[in-house]
């Protein structure tokens, strides 16, 4: 007989277990057992007060923000529709299928009054964690950065001279600052320097306009340090999409180097990364240059095409001089000292009356430099490194590892789109997104051992059954070797 549903509702109920609901091996199960949100509650102590209202517990707050990230969920106010209908939220939040649910402003509240430095403990705890299991090797990384679209339209845009572009960033910091109570732009960062001067957007201004393919709108840029061994993001910064990705090299190994405890020793980056600057600082710790030579892709271009290369200049240490082609010497001339580097050249008159001076300089009427770091020494060092066939190959393993995490970001969490406005807040969405990502990879390596196949149960039984099951059914050591790529070597079994 064919059964009927009756869409009756129970009045009453009162054996829901959600625990018994929410199977033993999801996802936010484990989240909830490798992650400690808890710690929160002393971290944001003093920003709450001892009468009133109680507050939504921080820690859940926080839950709450990492599921907005973790399953992409469109805006705070669909996340809060939601939680009620689903059980392993509920679960996962602590709430009862009867208990009321906050309103989403209690997340952008939370947001202004924690600042970006909560999310960020949060995201080197997980990194922690992905330490201790094991999973960050540490010695070797890759880095990259990549823009984002910040949460204003190209209509927002207003062009104007430089000093009038600063003076409309400085009154739009200061209205938005009136309304988020605290001062977090970067107008006040000294180490700012803006590349696009002559634009600003009204509704975002710690943004930059940059180019993309063609596509000039408000953006800002992620730089991102992953670890060779599993891609575990280790170390992250957000800053306005017109900052160079090569200025922050040296400062994202010491962001490594202090959320892992480990010392970097390999650099592998693209030619972004392949300064005179960057060379010698990684030269100077020690630190090898598996990053692509910027000046390569200089040579023979534009003004330097068909002319003599630096390299067909003889450098002689003694007497502090080049020697070029046509046999002439290159005297130094001036010292740059915000490129720490030196000039060398020989006099106009003699420049000008070589007979090879149409194949060493396009100038007219000033005699062929040669620029000459300091340290020079240390700098060819590591373009020897960067041209080495480890260097290519770490190279090419980096386009898919590092490609791979950026992608992962914007297929699965919504990266490449800001959520909010001012660069604070694009941190925090930064530093959760980067704290999914490593969960999720702490989560797919750090298993329950699964259960042992016949094979396996047998050899670990009797190794020596090994070589009978060789000979006997060349099969079974097909089965073997397979088995054997995907685990440990088995004789190391017991």
């Amino acid at each position: 007989m064919m059964g009927q549903q009756e869409p009756q509702k129970d009045l009453f109920n009162y054996a829901v277990n959600l625990d018994k609901r929410v199977r033993t091996n999801h996802p936010l199960r484990q989240i909830q057992r490798a992650i400690d949100f808890g710690f929160v509650r002393e971290r944001v102590a003093s920003h709450y007060g001892f009468n009133g209202n109680e507050s939504v517990p921080p820690e859940v707050i926080l839950k709450m923000m990492f599921l907005l990230f973790y399953d992409d969920v469109s805006s705070e106010r669909d996340l809060m529709r939601i939680i009620p209908e689903r059980l392993d939220y509920l679960w996962f939040l602590g709430y009862g299928l009867d208990d009321e649910i906050p309103d989403h402003s209690v997340l952008s509240k939370a947001r202004r009054r924690w600042g970006p430095e909560v999310f960020e403990e949060l995201f080197v705890r997980v990194v922690e964690q992905c330490v201790k299991g094991g999973l960050v090797e540490g010695c070797k990384i890759h880095m990259d950065g990549s823009l984002i679209e910040a949460n204003a339209s190209k209509k927002s845009v207003i062009k104007g001279t430089p000093e009038l572009i600063q003076a409309l960033k400085k009154v739009y910091e200061d209205q938005l600052n009136k309304l988020d109570d605290k001062e977090r732009g970067h107008l006040g960062d000294p180490h700012y320097e803006p590349v696009n001067d002559r634009m600003v957007s009204a509704t975002d201004p710690d943004s930059a306009v940059v180019g993309k393919q063609g596509d000039s709108r408000p953006r800002y840029k992620q730089h991102r340090v992953v670890d060779d061994a599993k891609g575990v993001i280790t170390a992250l910064e957000t800053t306005s999409g017109d900052v160079m990705e090569n200025r922050k090299l040296m400062g994202m190994i010491e962001q490594h180097e202090q959320n892992t405890g480990i010392a970097v020793a390999t650099v592998v980056a693209d030619r972004q990364y392949g300064t005179a600057e960057n060379f010698r600082s990684c030269q100077e710790r020690g630190i090898r240059s598996h990053m692509g030579d910027f000046l390569m892709s200089q040579l023979g271009k534009g003004r330097k095409e068909g002319i003599f290369s630096e390299a067909d200049f003889a450098y002689d240490s003694e007497t502090d001089t080049y020697q070029c082609p046509a046999g002439k010497k290159l005297a130094c001339r001036m010292h740059m000292k915000d490129r720490r580097a030196y000039t060398y050249a020989a006099p106009d008159a003699t420049c000008s009356a070589c007979r090879l001076r149409a194949e060493c300089t396009r100038a007219k009427g000033t005699a062929r430099t040669i620029k000459r770091h300091e340290k020079q020494d240390l700098i060819d060092a590591a373009r020897i490194e960067s041209h080495s066939e480890q260097a290519r190959k770490d190279r090419i393993r980096r386009k898919w590892l590092m490609e791979g995490s950026f992608a992962d970001a914007a297929n699965h969490h919504g990266f490449k789109r800001s959520r909010w406005r001012r660069l604070w807040r694009q941190k925090i969405q930064d530093y959760l997104i980067a704290t999914c990502q490593n969960a999720r990879i702490f989560l797919r390596h750090i298993e329950q051992p699964r259960q042992a196949t016949g094979i396996e149960r047998a050899l670990r039984k009797d190794q020596s059954l090994y070589h009978s099951c060789f000979w006997s059914d060349p099969g079974w050591f097909d089965e073997l070797m397979c088995w054997g790529a995907q685990s440990s070597m088995i004789f190391s079994m017991n």
